[in-house]
């Protein structure tokens, strides 16, 4: 890539401060363009600091300054990897200067942004920590004190790897920064008995390379080092294994150290093991749901931090902090990794280490404002070129403003401003400004207005709160005092205020901990709401609430309410998390989380009217498949790394039932069979090689239990097999050719009626397409069956007599109900040999065979429609049989919204006239009068 001379990039130039010390930087570079000239006489003439290196670096900054600053700066870095480690210190020394020259010039004439100079900073101090380490790692080993290293081990630095933090892990170093590094080795490279000989070689050498870059010589310093920041500083030694670290992190671990981590980086040593390591991290620093407790700890972090400086108060511009003052550069910081925390979890692409990169990022998946963003990022570079000007006087690691006139002057001159009483209020502005933005995000906000008042009964029960294991804590009762009297009001508001307080207690009562959800209603009021209508609505979801509380962070992703995406996006969307993770549990816990938060968030658009109960279950169908489908890769890939591929052709996994009807309600479990295709194999070829049919069997096995078996984040789905030939008695896979010889001369009439509904969720294409074609023969062989009306009757007497209705209000079992008209449908769907799976379109194969009138065609379809809404919006309000006198006001509803009935006298008399009309009609159907 080509670059622009220096000269020609010039935007701006400062104010000589001191005219005759800029004159006479200028004048000993006589030979430099006049726009140089008056460059290096602003620059001196404001920095002694940059006269100074004007002076020492002549030779080499005339020549620098005659092209572009990019290659000049390459050149320089790349001239270190010639050096000995007996010249590297002083060759460091050297570079510095010519950056720091190089970059300040960059800087005060506008040539580079600030991300270009703080860049070229991070680039040396990467450049320095690298070099160093290895030399000093290359000497230990030549000196046989790295137990069982041999030379070529000092390119990876024998293990050990340096961590950049803070700025320089972002790569933000400031002029006159210090740099903060945390040294670990990787145990796992030496035997037990070396640990100590390896770990103290490894501290020898982390105390030298701090020299090396820290110690101020008669060349100057590189960088000032902090070791700091390392697990318990205060009683560790200055480099540590790293699985010492990592335990420590996982056991005491706090916020503000995740917070570090957000800049993490490996720059010197073995880069890749200090990938991996960052990588390990990754749940200790992520949290998997939305951290909104994060924003007290932040507060807190700075409150300590005011009262440490003495940095309270209103803004005064003599001797304010830049960096950690009100308004200042620390408050964005905290503003934008404080953010990262609560969402980084959950979306990788907030994990940016630069400061305006993931201001960007946090705007465009709208957990700031776009307006806000860019505000922030313009104050944000603007405070850091005060703070570098600030810096490039003295060389000093100073952040504080001037406190007398003379050095406002001087200041406002380096910023080539004339006028120091405007450059005065304008910085004041940006700070007041930088203080506004943040301010309200970071204070912990008041009570949400005063506590309504409460009956005598309901005042006892919101007493007892307190004893509860949510509230146990000081700081959650802290927050949950300032969110109560907004749920209060909400549930006060409720058509039956008693009763939604009830659920309300009930939800809280099983909380097993409160601070993570309380944080989030305080930092999102609209959830309050939400939970308010969801007790006084849905007892049945406020209870798997309190259980699952996580499921609202989705509320507040940024797309909760948009849009249904759809099947083939929700199967791209889980496989895409699912693979970026390494381990079989860890996966199917993950599939479970979000599959969680999906199955809420249709509750959720149910219960608001957002979509009707056919789309629901539509949803809820689709949602299944997309877990069936995500779950059935890793389940292979575990099985196939035990036993060898799947042999032959492969297995596709068929929903059955209302799964493959895609109709299921918030309760459903699925009905599944799976085919394989042995293609003549008899066994698989791997480390444990199996026969195919017991091959088959067990990956099946294995697919249930990944689907249904409880774990840390619950089950999936209970999982039905039932369906496949023979039931109980048949393998749990099925050969193709079995599969096909008994459908065509064993299967019951049962068993083709179930055919109907059959429908690929996921394995080979090919013998999906196979098995796709296998139905439609089977169902065009039998549909001429004389039997099929007779059988239909009989299971229709077996089913009735093995479960009556469950109560008064039971939509699904019982004649004339929900399973009546499914199996008509589905015994129409074979009579006439059609292939759909849906009970409607069933149902209207029936009228184009003659199998149904129009008349009673229309009456089914309607009477399905009021049925399904019963019986969905039934299962999503409670997981126990519907009654009207246990679900509450706010249920009871919602249920004659969905229904469209005016009161409970209407629907049980809907209910009555449905279910006797249907029965009737399927009674005329099976008897052949139909």
């Amino acid at each position: 890539m080509t670059h622009a001379p220096f000269a020609a990039r010039l935007t701006r130039c400062p104010i000589p401060f001191d005219a005759a010390r800029g004159a006479d930087a200028a004048a000993r570079l006589a030979a430099l363009a006049p726009e140089l000239r008056a460059l290096l006489a602003g620059a001196a003439g404001c920095s002694p600091y940059l006269a100074g290196l004007m002076a020492h670096e002549a030779g080499w900054l005339e020549e620098a300054l005659q092209g572009a600053p990019e290659p000049a700066l390459a050149a320089v870095l790349a001239g270190l990897e010639a050096e000995t480690p007996a010249s590297l210190p002083t060759a460091l020394r050297i570079a510095k200067r010519r950056v720091a020259l190089l970059a300040g010039l960059a800087d005060l004439g506008g040539v580079w942004p600030l991300e270009a100079v703080t860049g070229a900073l991070t680039a040396l101090a990467d450049r320095a920590v690298d070099l160093s380490l290895k030399a000093l790692v290359g000497e230990e080993i030549r000196r046989g004190k790295l137990p069982g290293a041999a030379p070529e081990d000092a390119r990876t630095a024998g293990g050990m790897v340096v961590l950049a933090m803070g700025k320089m892990g972002a790569g933000e170093l400031n002029y006159s920064s210090d740099i903060d590094l945390i040294c670990l080795f990787d145990e796992e490279r030496y035997a037990p008995d070396d640990y100590h000989e390896a770990r103290a070689a490894f501290i020898r050498v982390t105390r030298k390379m701090a020299s090396w870059i820290g110690d101020n010589t008669a060349e100057g310093y590189v960088f000032r080092t902090d070791l700091r920041l390392r697990p318990d500083a205060s009683v560790t030694p200055v480099c540590i294994a790293m699985a010492a670290a990592e335990q420590y992190y996982e056991g005491q671990g706090r916020t503000w150290e995740r917070a570090a981590y957000i800049k993490a980086r490996a720059c010197g040593g073995d880069i890749a093991a200090g990938e991996r390591f960052l990588k390990r991290l990754v749940p200790f620093v992520w949290r998997k749901h939305l951290d909104f407790a994060a924003i007290q700890d932040a507060h807190d972090m700075r409150l300590k931090i005011r009262d440490h400086k003495g940095l309270h108060g209103p803004v005064v511009l003599e001797g304010h902090d830049m960096k950690l003052g009100v308004g200042g550069i620390r408050e964005i910081e905290f503003f934008t990794q404080t953010r990262q925390l609560i969402a980084g979890g959950r979306d990788a692409d907030l994990r940016g280490r630069s400061t305006v990169g993931s201001l960007a990022a946090l705007a465009a998946k709208g957990w700031v404002p776009d307006g806000v963003a860019a505000e922030l990022t313009t104050l944000y570079r603007a405070h850091r070129e005060v703070e570098h000007r600030l810096q490039m006087a003295a060389d000093a690691q100073t952040h504080a403003l001037p406190v007398s006139a003379e050095g406002f002057d001087r200041l406002a001159r380096m910023m080539g401003e004339a006028d120091t009483a405007a450059m005065r209020a304008g910085l004041r502005g940006r700070l007041e400004r930088v203080a506004a933005l943040t301010e309200e995000f970071f204070a912990p906000g008041e009570t949400s207005g005063e506590m309504p008042d409460l009956p005598d009964a309901s005042r006892v029960l919101v007493e007892g709160w307190r004893a509860y294991p949510a509230l146990r804590s000081a700081r959650a009762a802290e927050i949950f005092r300032r969110v109560k009297p907004g749920i209060l009001r909400g549930l006060l508001r409720a058509a039956n205020p008693d009763e939604a307080l009830r659920q309300f207690d009930g939800f809280l009562r099983g909380l097993p901990a409160g601070v993570q959800l309380f944080s989030l209603f305080d930092a999102n009021p609209q959830l309050v709401e939400l939970i308010v209508d969801i007790c006084a609505t849905a007892p049945g979801l406020a209870r798997h609430l309190s259980r699952h509380s996580s499921v609202l962070d989705a509320v507040i992703g940024g797309d909760f309410f948009a849009p249904w995406p759809g099947t083939g996006p929700l199967r791209a969307a889980l496989a895409g998390q699912l693979a970026a993770l390494p381990d079989y549990e860890r996966k199917l816990d993950a599939a479970r989380r979000w599959a969680r938060e999906w199955h809420f968030r249709i509750g959720v658009h149910h219960l608001r009217g957002l979509v009707d109960a056919a789309e629901a279950g539509r949803m809820y169908a689709d949602l299944a498949g997309a877990c069936v489908a995500a779950v059935w890769e890793p389940c292979c890939a575990e099985f196939t790394s035990k036993h060898g591929p799947l042999p032959g052709r492969g297995a596709v996994v068929l929903g059955m039932g209302s799964l493959g009807a895609e109709r299921l309600n918030a309760a459903s479990d699925l009905d599944l069979i799976v085919i394989y295709d042995d293609a003549g194999v008899e066994a698989s070829e791997g480390k444990r090689p199996l026969p195919t049919r017991t091959y088959y069997a067990r990956l099946t096995q294995a697919l249930v239990t990944a689907l249904s078996a409880p774990m840390a984040e619950g089950r999936l789905y209970e999982v039905d097999m039932r369906l496949r030939p023979s039931g109980k008695q048949g393998p749990v896979a099925t050969a193709l050719e079995r599969f096909r010889s008994y459908q065509r001369s064993e299967a019951w009439t049962w068993e083709h009626l179930a055919l109907t509904r059959a429908r690929a969720i996921v394995g080979d294409a090919g013998l999906a397409a196979e098995v796709e074609a296998l139905r439609r023969e089977v169902l065009a062989a039998k549909a001429g069956g004389e039997t099929v009306l007779a059988d239909v009757a009989d299971m229709r007497r077996r089913i009735f007599a093995a479960k009556a209705p469950d109560g008064v209000w039971e939509a699904k079992i019982g004649p004339g109900r929900l399973q009546d008209i499914e199996l008509l449908a589905q015994s129409c769907a074979l009579r006439a040999a059609d292939p759909a799976r849906r009970v409607e379109a069933q149902l209207r194969a029936g009228l184009r065979s003659g199998c149904l009138g129009k008349s009673e065609e229309a009456a089914l379809q309607e009477a399905y429609r009021f049925l399904w809404r019963l019986q969905a919006g039934g299962r999503l309000l409670t997981d126990r049989p519907l009654d009207m006198d246990q679900i509450g006001e706010g249920a009871r509803a919602f249920l004659l919204r969905e229904t469209g009935m005016a009161d409970l006298a209407a629907l049980a008399s809907r209910l009555d006239a449905a279910t006797a009309r249907v029965a009737a009609i399927v009674d005329g159907v099976l008897a052949g009068t139909g």
